[in-house]
């Protein structure tokens, strides 16, 4: 890990995953400007922004698994991801061995979103100044976390709402190797370690809700929710829809075909 990245994670934490099925969203968008092949991409998700953005055919399924199960199967020709799932689920000894990462379309940033206003942003931060998990294959992406003091709201402070609650509601996809279940059906992975640490910091419990992920900024004002943490690209719409903490892990979105 880099010079200044904090101190490890001491706690043994286990992994897990499930797929979510179906197609759900805008189902097959075609396009004249279009390469000629259909992507298979997650509706919602920086995959879908970046093929609509270069007027590729795609087909908006439920999620990147089931994109990437697309190709497979053949009814799509390749999958926009990303490359931190890429490296985690396709390749030898992995779901999807006769896959491979080619083009590498965008790079990006992963935040947290809270309520706009929330100061469970400013917390998460100190948490990530001093505490990352060396685990999970993404180390090697983490960004530099700079020394962070939390600056508590004056008032409606979402962190004495959720300690008053006793509970911290994290809403998620399944999304390995960021959040994603293990054999015992407990949610693991990166950024699930992380909002559990955030969880014990606080002094209370941390639940794991599947999300719509067209519809995190509701779930996050309405409540239902707490926080959004699960790989989330920090682009121009969630940082103007949510207060974001600082970026805290590089990612891209690859296309994925099958080995030729």
């Amino acid at each position: 890990m880099r010079r200044g990245l904090a101190l490890l994670l001491t706690a043994t934490l286990a992994l897990s995953m499930t797929a979510c099925g179906g197609i759900k969203g805008a189902g097959t968008q075609k396009s004249e400007k279009g390469d000629g092949m259909t992507y298979a991409v997650e509706a919602g998700s920086a995959g879908e922004a970046v093929a609509k953005e270069k007027g590729f055919n795609y087909n908006s399924v439920s999620s990147q698994a089931d994109a990437l199960m697309e190709v497979k199967s053949g009814t799509s020709d390749a999958a926009i991801i990303d490359l931190l799932m890429a490296g985690a689920m396709i390749g030898e000894g992995t779901s999807y061995p006769d896959l491979v990462h080619t083009t590498e379309l965008t790079s990006e940033k992963y935040g947290v979103g809270c309520r706009k206003g929330s100061d469970l942003a400013s917390y998460i931060n100190s948490v990530f100044a001093e505490s990352y998990a060396k685990k999970y294959g993404v180390q090697d992406s983490l960004l530099e976390q700079e020394p962070c003091e939390f600056k508590q709201s004056d008032s409606d402070s979402d962190v004495d709402y959720i300690k008053s609650q006793g509970k911290m509601i994290v809403g998620i996809t399944e999304f390995e190797p960021m959040d994603y279940k293990d054999k015992d059906d407990k949610w693991i992975g990166f950024d699930a370690d992380m909002a559990r640490l955030v969880g014990e910091k606080l002094g209370v419990d941390v639940e794991f809700v599947v999300i719509d992920w067209d519809n995190k900024v509701m779930e996050l004002d309405s409540k239902k929710i707490d926080v959004v943490w699960n790989g989330m690209t920090l682009t121009d719409e969630v940082t103007k829809s949510m207060e974001c903490t600082n970026a805290y892990c590089n990612n891209a979105q690859v296309v994925v075909e099958r080995e030729k």
